[in-house]
């Protein structure tokens, strides 16, 4: 069950000048390529495990290991369905803080559902040759018809606290001021996927249900 959300409160627009950012100098130099991996369709998101190997999402809905000689892995199991249509599919693959001790790798990708298709973000704990124990902490709403901007970026800040971008799916940017859509909003989300007592604009009363983070998960427009 979702916590329950009691207040929520829009901030007013800055309604200043805009400011531009200064322009980074350039410099001269040598950039190397090296190719440490073929044979990936629509490589999406990549993530440096403790070991030094990689793990790769693909697009169409494969996750997989990239080893230290470049040898792909197999498609590893316990991957949830994703719509791979358009810009949707596997998106971001992050690893947990404490990686080394729970094995916790989360996902985000474009989920199919009643009414189309959201961004969604699902954790399980990375074994031998599949994730385990998988389950969705965040669930983009509303669903909505389309194959863009699903955004997906996943971002864990120095707190632990994790960050996931969605986009404005394209025909619903209006929404992106909207407090009570998820669609075009940064949302912050323990790594539990509940909702952080100190989370911006939203207040969830202490003892309430925690559960899938809903929407409205604590966010600026």
């Amino acid at each position: 069950m979702a916590p329950l959300v009691t207040q929520c409160q829009a901030q007013t627009p800055y309604a200043g000048p805009s400011q531009r950012s200064p322009t980074p100098s350039s410099t001269q130099g040598k950039v190397g390529v090296e190719t440490v991996a073929k044979g990936l369709e629509h490589p999406w998101a990549l993530q440096f495990l403790p070991d030094g190997r990689i793990l790769v999402t693909e697009r169409p809905g494969r996750l997989r290991i990239v080893g230290k000689d470049g040898r792909l892995s197999r498609p590893l199991g316990g991957v949830p369905e994703v719509q791979a249509q358009g810009q949707g599919g596997l998106l971001d693959v992050a690893i947990d803080p404490k990686f080394e001790a729970n094995r916790l790798v989360y996902l985000s990708y474009a989920e199919p559902g009643a009414g189309g298709a959201g961004t969604a973000v699902a954790r399980g704990r990375l074994g031998e040759g599949r994730l385990e124990d998988v389950r969705v902490i965040y669930r983009q709403q509303p669903k909505v018809e389309g194959s863009g901007h699903f955004g997906s970026r996943l971002v864990f800040a120095p707190d632990g606290k994790l960050f996931v971008t969605q986009g404005d799916r394209q025909g619903y940017r209006e929404q992106a001021q909207d407090l009570g859509s998820g669609i075009g909003k940064l949302v912050r989300i323990s790594p539990d996927g509940s909702i952080p007592d100190d989370n911006p604009c939203c207040v969830v009363r202490r003892g309430a249900p925690r559960g899938v983070a809903p929407a409205g998960a604590g966010r600026r427009p």
